[in-house]
């Protein structure tokens, strides 16, 4: 057959132009081949060159991103051209096909080289747009101007020959001329906009504000339609995670349309507009202030979402018409027809024609798949990017609200941390997903209706009974979901409940185990746990139903289906029926598994903006005339945001300013001040949110430059009376003045110390600039420097909630040094000696107090409980019971309040002799510190041996550092997958793995009868006149070619045959559903259990140690965070996983085995997906662990905010955190932005992927049948199979990414569990010892040594000593000297690796160490209080009559306070005993061993945070009270010990002196001495 391009049929003269050149057909189809090589030509060369002198260059940056007008509508245009040509070049190969004796190849060349034209056109417009060259655009103008000319003229010569659209070609040709039409208009755009010709000034562009800033990483929104839809700007960092991980300055910064200031002010004004002037009370909705600032992204996103659901149905058209058309084939189209349609000496043929050809179907449902996957992922890119929006901007409004609220709020508890900690990180996320499923709500009952009205079509009535049982069983998984949320909420509600139990035990473990409480306490978690799993189990159950519905509706829908077609058509449906039918069931059910899913979470959503609009409408805090200074300072805050903000809105930019935006107007102040007075109160009476006054009737002055105190009892309304003067509190009447350069800010100093997460310098300089000379001397003063020394970065180390545990003394100090740094002029102290000893406060009082602020002529304001340091006070205010005692200076008080002053005198019993610099004096700081770098040193050798352990653990591989880390970063931990296996328990594990595959193989089982079934039918059915060759059927077994059903062989037989079989493999496939869904649930649950069990035994008898090195927050993050993890998330991550794998390969082994030629093609495509999966676990990882680092500071800056709100606007520091808030938000906003572009990534290439397995297949499908291989019902089946795959194939990588970093929770999990416990046992037996051992008292110390650790130097070396029953012995000694060490050694809490203790004839260390502890007692120097109630706290065992713990408590001085409470013992104490002041939780913890009668007694420095009045009151009573017991105290007052039998003083871990305190003092040169006289 020879090849000619205009055909060389017999008697047609192809070649002549008699009746003019226009009217020969084909001369008009070479007339369209002009410009297509016209441009062809010419734009080789030009791109040949420009990529040649590129290459030279290292890539140009993106700034050059510049997009021409019609960037977006060219590239559609251009993309539905090429479709087009596709079409019109399939018709041509069609048509050529069709009748005619030669090949005219003039039907399809053109429509081939005006697809490679297009192709090439808009390459070439790629690269002109990216070097900014428009001048060559003129090319594309010349070839769209040809093209529209030639393919015009071919339309109007069509339109002579009376060629109507009822030909296809006529249709392709108008709309080929109306896409030319269209790019020629676009072109003209670029011209008419961007002059680049024909005008004599071009105009100048600049390429987008955020790319001209080389920080911003995230090019979504500025490359080009193709990369937009693909991702394809994201494979260098996808690729290049696998060599080095994704770090912050990788993903840069945020473009400005996506920062929080810009959608905050978007959300703000949307939110402010509904405040309308009639009713200004009413609550402005946030529902409509979304959608005024994000409404349109979500319609767009909705746009695209109806377009891919539209699609999604041309899979089981394209499957049913392959299906039906394959058994045709072999009929000959007679001849006659062709005679009616050949105009121009060439067939035309109308579209259904084309429409019935198998290998173009193959092809349309490929490009239907594609596309409707790009728009699918587009639609799902917009509204996440939108739901991030909206979250950046609900977090600012939520910031600047908790900025204005007011403190009674966060005091009384209307407000607790806890909700706004819920707000931001619960609330804001619901929205945000709400706004991610969203387009789903409206898109989905669309898809379900159309997706019923194409199953009539196909099946007729039956179908509706089949979707009527998907439809009525959509209430039930509404109701399970409704309950999933029910007991999560609960669940979540018993796991806080855990988590506090757990966080107060780790708290406070040194206590328990001293006092051997550990098995309480441990047992109450357990409690709680045990509720908390059984709500887990209920959880559990619900997901497995829930997943069981959504794996058994569409069998159960395909079997009612098809039975109810039996009964009413007497027949089984045909083949084509059936498999569309078969995949329409698949698409529907997802929107219906998953409007139960977004129903439930819009109500989420409602409940949430009902909380945020609550939060919001609650109660700021009152604007004074004097909380605003002068206009500038706002100004001066301003002035650094400006930058931030001039890129936002040009046309007004002071309104944008986020804090002239924020603060009130500002009132002129009052002209009545007085210059020498810093503040003034008149008639104040205020309160802290009821409407019972604190403080009432204050009358006071704060004399300007001077040095103020504020003295009184615990709990008369000190530091109330600060926070009054700040405008904190509610002002129920009189008025507050501050003098007019004053309060600008105020350099303000908690008692309960607050501190951001930051360096020790950030702490302190606190945003001021940083001025060496002035720093030094404020940490000197607060005597830092050696604190710091210890620290493992110096100032430089990161303190905090997250960084390191300082202890009160250090922070307190910190924050004292706070107040000193900034360069204020009034600054206010309350009570920065509370956690420091002796030593320091008088140290701080001098240097910096007196020194430091009193040089500077700063107004200091002091609440102190030191009387002694009165003498230095100008002016002083004695309080009582929230009024004013007395005020005046120390001589007007002598004089006219004798009575007062002789109290005071009384209580000062320790004259001020200065400071005797040389004798070091051991405190309690000193032991802080003590401890601190015990903690350091043990860490670093900890991690040093982790470390070494890890390394051993990695395979050596090469020495090739690079590939090493790679290899491990790609790898799947497959040893944590086992060890969470084997937790489950062996059999559930078995169990799980066998009902998986007996459960998929008999689903495929199902649709293989199904596809014998109505391929059956075909084969009887067929007419005898008909060639069926192909038709042979499988079932019938006859191997061959031409099998003639007889017209005899009765129906129904047959079916009776099918039917039944049919029906049971339905059966055994729903309940295999029911077994799997539930096995896996329950072996997740099993694992949880076992895993947090261990977990929690271990930890809790771990060695004291062992809390030393590890970082409270590491230990509860294993039982937040991780444990969550591994209850909630690792089993339907497991499930999902394993039911998205098998899917995959049960289909592809269908397909295999129904057509063995896409074996070949599967080669390519396995190692693809391999790639891409490989390279994208590794980045999701990188990225996940991103969002999470960056979510943390998120959260704690909020939580920090929240706590710290008094000093932060004290300080006016308002503007520099909402800042710092903004930059955290961007940051957690681009990681996340990242990570769900990297999962499109991957689920736009899994697609194409899939849409290739679906040509493939359907392609050796046809292939093969052409060679009669195998039956249609056959190719059905592995159609169907290979459209599920397209679904399922992400899944497998998303859920492999997902359980590779939930693995990681049960790897730190496991790591924790290897750690040794205590020694319990001991070598007696606990009957053995004497029911009232140790009944006299009696101690002797042997050739003591004691270490904390093995590999640590001795802190005790050959201790020897004796105490007698009933003495009172003091032990003293500098920092390090080894008294704690050896308080601790009572309760071999520490390693005694020599020596011995005998306490009445018993050697410690032989005792059970639950029997010992619990026999001694000890008052630890931090007080340590549980919540629950008072008696709880004082006997946790419940062993005690109430007698016995009230008369504990009077020992204490507690007896009148409790008694005041409501319900008395049975009192409140909230955690950490937060509602008592320091000092009364000081004396709780010595009732609580006094409660204990034991004769041994250890006092720990427990008198450090009391007043001297209450210290008295004790060393009084512990001399009477235990007369007969024998009391050891370790002390820091010396003074306290000078009544004591016997002092031992301690000297680096031996004992220097030892007798009584007589003898000792008698000794000039001795150690006691030199202490006693500098505490005097």
């Amino acid at each position: 057959m020879a090849l000619s391009f205009c055909g060389s049929d017999n008697g047609s003269n192809s070649y002549s132009v008699n009746e003019g050149v226009l009217n020969n057909g084909c001369f008009v189809d070479a007339l369209n081949l002009v410009p297509h090589v016209f441009l062809l030509f010419i734009t080789f060369p030009i791109l040949f060159i420009g990529w040649g002198s590129q290459s030279s260059k290292v890539q140009i940056h993106h700034n050059t991103w510049l997009h021409f007008p019609g960037h977006n509508m060219r590239w559609i245009l251009t993309f539905s051209l090429l479709f087009v040509h596709v079409c019109e070049f399939a018709e041509g190969i069609v048509s050529n096909n069709r009748g005619m004796q030669t090949n005219h190849l003039h039907l399809f060349i053109p429509a081939f080289m005006g697809f490679i034209a297009a192709t090439t056109s808009v390459v070439y417009y790629h690269n002109i747009e990216t070097s900014n060259f428009p001048k060559l655009l003129l090319v594309l103008f010349i070839y769209w101007v040809l093209a529209f000319i030639t393919k015009s003229i071919k339309l109007w010569k069509f339109a002579e020959y009376s060629v109507g659209p009822q030909h296809l070609r006529f249709c392709i040709t108008a709309l080929l001329v109306l896409l030319y039409g269209l790019l020629m208009a676009v072109e003209i755009n670029v011209i008419r906009v961007r002059k680049y010709v024909f005008f004599a000034n071009p105009q100048k562009v600049k390429p987008p504000e955020d790319l001209q800033d080389l920080g911003v990483r995230f090019l979504q929104p500025f490359v080009n339609l193709l990369s937009k839809a693909t991702y394809w700007w994201m494979n260098p960092l996808i690729i290049g995670a696998h060599k080095r991980p994704i770090e912050l300055k990788k993903i840069g910064k945020l473009p400005i349309a996506m920062r929080a200031l810009t959608n905050y002010l978007r959300l703000k004004d949307a939110y402010e507009d509904q405040r309308t002037a009639e009713d200004p009370n009413r609550p402005p909705s946030i529902w409509r202030s979304m959608y005024r600032a994000f409404g349109r992204p979500i319609l767009l996103s909705s746009t695209l979402r109806y377009l891919a659901d539209l699609l999604s149905f041309a899979g089981p058209l394209c499957i049913s018409g392959i299906v039906k058309y394959l058994n045709k084939t072999g009929s000959a189209t007679p001849l006659n027809k062709i005679k009616g349609d050949t105009y121009l000496g060439v067939y035309f043929m109308s579209t259904t024609e084309l429409l019935q050809n198998t290998s173009v179907l193959a092809v349309l449902l490929f490009l239907a798949l594609v596309l409707q996957r790009t728009f699918l992922q587009a639609s799902y890119y917009v509204t996440i990017e939108t739901g991030i929006n909206l979250r950046g901007a609900l977090l600012a409004m939520i910031y600047n609200k908790i900025l204005r609220l007011s403190t009674s709020n966060m005091s009384m508890g209307e407000m607790t941390l806890g909700q706004i900690n819920n707000l931001v990180a619960i609330e804001t996320n619901q929205l945000m997903w709400f706004l991610f499923l969203c387009p789903n709500l409206w898109s989905m009952p669309v898809q379900i209706v159309m997706g019923v009205i194409m199953l009539y079509y196909f099946m007729g009535c039956s179908a509706l009974v089949g979707a009527s049982v998907i439809v009525l069983l959509a209430p039930v998984q509404y109701r399970i979901a409704t309950k999933l949320a029910d007991t999560q909420k609960s669940t979540l509600e018993h796991s806080t409940d855990r988590l506090k139990k757990t966080t107060e035990i780790l708290k406070g473990i040194k206590l328990l185990k001293l006092y051997a409480w550990e098995n309480i306490f441990c047992d109450s978690v357990e409690d709680t746990r045990g509720k908390e799993l059984t709500s887990l189990k209920t959880f559990a159950f619900y997901t497995s139903m829930s997943i069981f519905m959504n794996a058994a509706i569409p069998i159960a829908a395909v079997l009612a289906t098809f039975v109810v077609y039996h009964f009413i058509n007497e027949t089984g449906p045909t083949p084509s029926e059936a498999f569309a039918a078969l995949a329409l069931f698949h698409i529907l059910v997802t929107p219906l598994f998953l409007l139960s899913t977004v129903v439930r979470f819009a109500v989420k959503a409602m409940v949430s903006v009902q909380k945020l609009s609550e939060f919001l409408q609650s109660d700021e805090i009152g604007d004074d005339s004097w909380r605003n200074g002068d206009t500038s300072v706002s100004m001066e805050a301003g002035k650094k945001h400006l930058g931030v903000t001039k890129a936002i809105n040009r046309k007004q930019p002071m309104r944008y300013q986020m804090d002239n935006y924020e603060q009130p107007t500002r009132r002129q102040m009052r002209p009545t001040e007085t210059e020498d007075v810093a503040v003034k109160v008149s008639n104040g009476f205020f309160t802290w949110g009821s409407n019972l006054s604190t403080l009432s009737d204050i009358n006071i002055c704060i004399p300007t430059g001077q040095l103020t105190m504020i003295v009184g009892q615990v709990g008369c309304g000190k530091s109330s009376l600060l926070l009054a003067m700040l405008g904190e509190m509610q002002t129920l009447g009189g008025s507050v003045y501050w003098s007019n350069k004053n309060r600008y800010s105020v350099a303000y100093a908690t008692q309960k110390s607050w501190l951001l997460n930051a360096t020790v310098e950030e702490n302190i300089t606190f945003g001021s600039p940083f001025n060496k000379q002035r720093y030094k001397t404020v940490i000197d003063a607060c005597s830092l420097q050696p604190d710091i020394d210890l620290l493992p970065f110096g100032d430089q180390t990161e303190i905090g909630e997250r960084g390191i545990n300082l202890s009160g003394g250090q922070r307190q100090r910190i924050c004292v040094a706070r107040a000193l740094y900034q360069n204020t002029n009034i600054v206010f102290l309350d009570d920065p000696f509370s956690a420091l000893d002796i030593h320091l406060s008088d140290h701080l009082m001098q240097e910096g107090i007196l020194k430091f602020l009193q040089d500077d002529k700063r107004t200091v304001v002091l609440v102190t409980h030191k009387l002694q340091y009165l003498i230095h006070a100008d002016w002083i205010i004695a309080m009582k019971d929230g009024s004013v005692l007395r005020e005046g200076t120390l001589k007007d008080i002598q004089t006219h309040d004798i009575e007062l002053y002789d109290h005071w005198k009384t209580l000062m019993n320790r004259q001020d002799h200065g400071l005797e610099k040389d004798v070091q004096q051991d405190s309690q700081t000193t032991l802080e510190r003590k401890t601190l770098r015990r903690a350091f040193y043990s860490r670093e050798a900890k991690n040093q041996i982790d470390d070494e352990d890890e390394e051993e653990e990695e395979e050596e591989e090469d020495d090739d550092n690079m590939s090493t880390t790679t290899n491990r970063r790609s790898k799947i931990p497959w040893r944590v997958c086992w060890c969470y296996m084997s937790s489950g328990g062996f059999f559930m594990a078995f169990l799980m793995v066998s009902s998986k595959l007996l459960k998929h193989s008999v689903i495929v089982a199902i649709d293989y009868w199904l596809a014998i079934w109505t391929s059956s039918k075909t084969s009887q059915s067929a007419g005898a006149g008909q060639d069926v060759s192909n038709g042979s059927s499988l079932a019938d077994g006859i191997g061959g070619n031409s099998t003639f059903a007889t017209p005899g062989t009765p129906q129904a037989e047959d079916d009776s045959y099918y039917l039944p079989v049919f029906i049971t493999l339905c059966a055994a496939g729903i309940t295999l559903c029911l077994i799997t869904s539930l096995t896996v649930e329950f072996l997740g649950l099993s694992a949880a259990t076992n895993l947090h069990h261990n977990l929690l035994n271990k930890i809790i008898h771990a060695p004291i140690r062992f809390f030393d090195i590890t970082p409270l927050g590491q230990i509860l993050n294993r039982f937040s965070a991780d444990t969550n993890i591994i209850d909630q998330h690792i089993p339907p991550t497991l499930e999902s996983l394993t039911r998205s794998t098998l899917l995959c390969l049960s289909a592809i082994g269908v397909i295999s085995s129904i057509t063995p030629a896409f074996l070949i093609a599967l080669v390519p495509l396995a190692v693809a997906f391999y790639f891409i999966q490989k390279y994208f676990r590794v980045a999701s990882k990188d990225l996940q662990d991103l969002d999470d680092s960056t979510q943390l500071p998120l959260l704690c800056h909020f939580s920090e905010t929240a706590e710290g709100l008094t000093t932060i606007r004290a300080f006016r520091h308002e503007a520099r955190f909402k800042q710092r808030m903004l930059e955290l938000t961007d940051t957690n906003n681009t990681a996340y932005l990242f990570l769900s572009a990297a999962n499109r990534w991957l689920e736009v290439r899994t697609d194409y992927l899939g849409a290739v397995i679906v040509l493939t297949a359907a392609g050796a499908a046809i292939w093969s049948l052409r060679y009669g291989l195998h039956s249609g019902g056959l190719v059905g089946l592995g159609l169907t199979y290979a459209l599920t795959v397209t679904n399922y194939l992400n899944w497998v990588v998303r859920n492999l990414a997902d359980l590779e970093v939930q693995m990681a929770a049960v790897k730190k999990v496991n790591s924790f569990l290897g750690t040794e416990s205590e020694n319990y046992e001991g070598s007696m037996d606990a009957s053995q010892v004497p029911e009232n051992w140790p009944q006299n008292g009696e101690i002797k110390i042997q050739e003591l040594c004691v270490r904390y650790d093995p590999m640590l130097k001795p802190v005790l070396k050959h201790v020897n000593m004796f105490i007698e029953p009933g003495q009172k012995v003091g032990i003293c000694g500098r920092t390090g000297s080894g008294k704690s060490s050896l308080s601790l050694a009572f309760f071999n809490m520490v390693d005694i690796f020599e020596g011995k203790i005998v306490i009445d004839g018993i050697d410690i260390c032989k005792l059970p160490l639950q029997t010992l502890r619990s026999r001694l007692s000890i008052i630890l120097q931090d007080p340590v209080l549980f919540s629950g109630s008072i008696r709880f706290n004082l006997d946790p065992e419940r062993t005690c009559t109430d007698d016995r713990l009230w008369e504990a408590l009077e020992i204490a001085q507690l007896k009148n306070m409790v008694k005041a409470l409501p319900g008395g013992l049975d009192a409140v104490v909230t955690e950490g005993g937060e509602n008592f002041s320091v000092g009364q939780r000081q004396l709780f913890c010595l009732a609580r061993a006094f409660v204990r009668k034991s004769s041994i007694l250890i006092m720990d420095e427990a008198t450090a945070s009391i007043d001297m009045a209450t210290e008295n009151i004790l060393q009084k009573v512990v001399m009477t009270a235990f007369a007969d017991r024998t009391v050891v105290t370790i002390a820091h007052r010396v003074h306290t010990i000078l009544t004591a039998d016997l002092v031992i003083v301690m000297k680096r871990g031996n004992i220097l002196e030892y007798d009584k305190p007589e003898t000792l003092l008698e000794q000039e040169d001795g150690m006691f001495a030199s202490f006693v006289r500098a505490d005097m």
